[in-house]
């Protein structure tokens, strides 16, 4: 069991920055990929950005050069540094852990949290 609680969405003018953090606990050391999903009201779920527990990343092309996914093995948190926002960005995000446990994969979500973009 994974337990993922996510901090640091709100308001914000277009062209701000905001700092959203996924915290994990429980079973972290058999998580092999954590990311960032969003959903915008009317539109389906969307991967924003993930990271591999090696640290490879990847973004999704709308967010590349503007969005940051990291992660601190020491706190157990994944963080996603949002630039230069867009009013397109407005969406609930939510963070994703993938876990194996002997050769199944499970999917674990935090309960996500509002990002609006808007002057």
């Amino acid at each position: 069991q994974v337990q993922l609680v996510e901090s640091g969405g709100g308001l914000v003018q277009p062209g701000g920055s905001l700092r959203l953090s996924c915290a994990a606990s429980g079973t972290i050391f058999s998580i092999i990929v954590m990311g960032w999903y969003r959903q915008a009201p009317g539109k389906q779920r969307e991967l924003v950005a993930a990271i591999t527990s090696s640290g490879i990343t990847h973004y999704a092309d709308a967010v590349k050069g503007r969005f940051t996914i990291s992660r601190d093995n020491a706190k157990n948190t994944m963080y996603l540094q949002m630039n230069s926002l867009k009013s397109e960005d407005t969406a609930v995000y939510s963070c994703h852990a993938g876990v194996v446990v002997k050769a199944t994969q499970y999917d674990y979500w935090g309960q996500g949290t509002q990002v609006t973009v808007s002057s």
